[in-house]
């Protein structure tokens, strides 16, 4: 049997070496949207952390930065959605990611869109799949918080969509 080595301090990667070694996972582009019946807005986000959770139930994964606009809306509202971009809506995964942005009613005017069934929330046209979701937990995850969401309703318009993907600081598309 051999000894796990003990650090003499906890020792933790930096935030750079942390950023780098994660940039080599290949992640799907989705965007995060939420209509906020408060004031009529609806609010989205460009995550690449989005996952399945479940099968039985549906459950599903989003992580959103801690103190963010998504985050304070998504503490009052319980539903949302997701849309899963394509390799075609690499403009729309960059619009809704910049720091300082328009608003986003603005994005959302130039951004073909309609309202989901279950949630009200914005569902991107064109997208591979959408999904809708209710949030069953919120987990503060350091700077981030993580909704864990029941999946509503989940529609595939395009299975035969290629995906964006964000590798190693940038989008990419398959093959």
């Amino acid at each position: 049997m051999y000894p796990s080595p003990q650090p003499e301090a906890a020792a933790h990667a930096t935030p750079d070496e942390f950023r780098a070694a994660l940039s080599q996972l290949a992640a799907g582009v989705s965007l995060v949207t939420v209509h906020d019946p408060e004031d009529g807005e609806d609010i989205g986000m460009t995550a690449t952390s989005f996952l399945s959770v479940s099968l039985e139930p549906p459950l599903v994964l989003i992580s959103v930065r801690e103190d963010s606009r998504m985050d304070e809306v998504l503490a009052r509202v319980d539903t949302w959605a997701v849309s899963v971009l394509t390799e075609g809506q690499k403009t729309t995964g960059s619009r809704f990611a910049m720091k300082g942005r328009l608003s986003d009613r603005l994005l959302f005017a130039d951004t073909p869109h309609h309202r989901g069934p279950a949630t009200g929330a914005p569902l991107i046209e064109g997208a591979l799949a959408t999904v809708e979701c209710r949030t069953e937990q919120r987990i503060p995850a350091g700077d981030h918080t993580l909704l864990l969401g029941r999946v509503l309703e989940a529609v595939v318009p395009d299975p035969g969509g290629r995906p964006l993907l964000y590798f190693r600081g940038g989008y990419r598309t398959l093959g």
